[in-house]
């Protein structure tokens, strides 16, 4: 048991380096920024509960606050799901995104599905990457900028889902 998860930490170490250079956040006027869709319209900062991945996966519970350039605030509840290597326990995390749409996005309009690759390693304080495109519109980004600081022991790999609903 020791072995595979030293063995997943290992790959999830080499993605999550190669992650987190691939998404660097770009500068104006650099290759990277020019090449991206979308404007830039504010930030979501979630909470996520603590938990324990099974060998096949996680789900752990969200809350969110989506604020926007303008600084309104629009808060969400939801989920986010690990399918893949996910073995190990965390605690609660934080995780910042910025948010970039076609163009203005509407009260509630992150409620959705997105989806995109994930890798993350813990022993004791770790970090991890999670790019994410859908929404209700499907044309939504979510960019990491500061990235999951749980604690625990944990390693995961694999596709990741966050669905979000306009909090009540």
């Amino acid at each position: 048991m020791l072995r595979s998860i030293l063995t997943a930490a290992s790959v999830a170490s080499l993605i999550l380096g190669i992650a987190a250079h691939a998404q660097t956040p770009a500068t104006p006027g650099t290759p990277q920024a020019a090449g991206r869709s979308g404007a830039n319209v504010g930030s979501l900062t979630c909470n996520v509960a603590g938990g324990v991945g099974f060998v096949f996966g996680s789900s752990k519970e969200l809350s969110c606050l989506f604020t926007r350039t303008d600084g309104i605030g629009e808060r969400y509840t939801g989920s986010i799901k690990k399918y893949g290597i996910d073995l190990g326990f965390t605690k609660e995390a934080q995780m910042v995104w910025l948010v970039f749409a076609p163009g203005n996005i509407g009260p509630g309009s992150l409620a959705g599905n997105y989806v995109g690759a994930t890798a993350s390693a813990t022993v004791g304080v770790g970090a991890g990457a999670n790019v994410l495109l859908g929404g209700g519109s499907g044309q939504v980004t979510l960019q990491p900028v500061s990235v999951e600081g749980s604690v625990g022991l944990n390693v995961a790999a694999g596709i990741g889902e966050v669905e979000l609903r306009k909090a009540k």
